[in-house]
């Protein structure tokens, strides 16, 4: 009897249930090829759960996760959504909350250069020829998960003493958050060069002083990985001017979101990139991108990083490195042959290769074999 494995996808918002189609069709071919079978499950989450439930998150969604053996969500959010009133919900809670409720703590998003599209960033190629690497992000503390507050008609508060508001947000690290994600980041490190450039603002922050001192304890365990210190502004500015120089990147929650964003353009575009999110049980992937309203419902969007959020499933959780592998060559196979969709396209492309959403999808499908 065949195996069989549970997946949660969650389609969320926008371009989402275009994009997550395509990875279900990629993850139907992947069954066939290798004898075993997916059985999904679709739950709701961001904008649309909001509409539906009140909630980003709702409950029912997080126990079908919780039970899956893995989860793949698409993108979400949108300016249906975007309020500033705190009593709302927003999309991008229900991200925060599933990867707190799963214990995700750790965020893997590989920056990797296809040569195909080596044209399609603005840096030039002698600057990005080569960049492999990998950015571990800390994600269930920091900022985002700290206390916040805002407050109404504080004295003094306003302009020229009148009353105003306040508010404020808690960035707390405790050692075992560190310690995880740092050590995570090395064991990283030593499947591939060797190399980890941690990030932090020491000279500033007492929640970095002491992300550094944590790291430095655990480097003494690892003598055949090379630590490197980099704040957060320099390294902001050496991803831009010498990408190559990064293995392993590790960095606490809010520098790693931001800093994985900005690794992200070396590519050209968002569309490529995909991204795991571990912890000690179910694992989620999803693109790096956003939910694209502005696109959606059109069948243009590029379905490409959903696509490489199945290959990165394949490798952590199901340890099925030969399919994984498959799916990247053909990926890159669809590229060499100047497949395009409109994010990725240029003056040059002949009109007849650029597609929409589910043609790219058919044509990685066409090279699984």
């Amino acid at each position: 009897m065949a195996q069989t494995y549970k997946i949660c996808l969650l389609p969320g918002d926008g371009i989402g249930p275009e994009i997550i189609a395509e990875g279900v069709k990629v993850l139907d071919a992947i069954a066939a090829k290798y004898g075993i079978s997916f059985e999904y499950t679709e739950a709701l989450i961001g904008g649309r759960a909001i509409d539906e439930t009140g909630s980003a998150l709702p409950e029912v969604t997080l126990a079908i996760a919780s039970g899956s053996d893995a989860v793949l969500l698409a993108a979400v959010g949108g300016p249906k959504w975007d309020t500033t009133d705190p009593s709302k919900p927003r999309p991008e809670q229900g991200l925060l909350a599933i990867r707190k409720g799963l214990g995700l703590y750790a965020n893997l998003r590989p920056v990797v250069i296809f040569n195909a599209l080596a044209d399609a960033s603005t840096l030039k190629p002698s600057v990005i020829d080569g960049v492999d690497c990998v950015i571990v992000r800390e994600l269930t503390g920091g900022l985002y998960f700290g206390e916040r507050e805002r407050t109404y008609d504080v004295a003094g508060a306003g302009v020229n003493g009148a009353p105003g508001q306040q508010a404020y947000d808690t960035l707390m690290y405790s050692e075992y958050e560190i310690e995880r994600i740092v050590r995570h980041a090395f064991e990283t490190a030593r499947k591939r060069r060797g190399r980890v450039h941690s990030i932090d603002k020491a000279n500033v922050l007492e929640t970095s002083r002491m992300w550094r001192e944590i790291t430095h304890r655990i480097a003494e365990e690892y003598p055949d990985v090379e630590l490197i210190d980099m704040l957060v502004d320099n390294a902001a500015m050496q991803l831009i001017n010498d990408p190559k120089q990064f293995d392993v990147v590790v960095t606490e929650n809010m520098f790693g979101d931001i800093l994985s964003d900005e690794a992200s353009m070396l590519t050209g575009s968002l569309g490529m990139l995909a991204s795991a999110s571990l912890g000690d049980g179910t694992a989620l992937y999803e693109p790096s991108h956003g939910s694209a309203p502005d696109i959606a419902g059109k069948g243009i969007a590029n379905p490409l990083a959903q696509i490489l959020s199945v290959e990165m499933m394949l490798r952590y959780t199901f340890n099925m490195t030969e399919a994984a592998d498959s799916i990247v060559a053909a990926v890159n196979a669809v590229l060499d042959e100047g497949w395009r969709t409109g994010d990725i396209a240029n003056d040059e492309t002949p009109a007849d290769k650029i597609v929409g959403t589910q043609a790219m999808g058919d044509l990685v499908v066409a090279h699984l074999g």
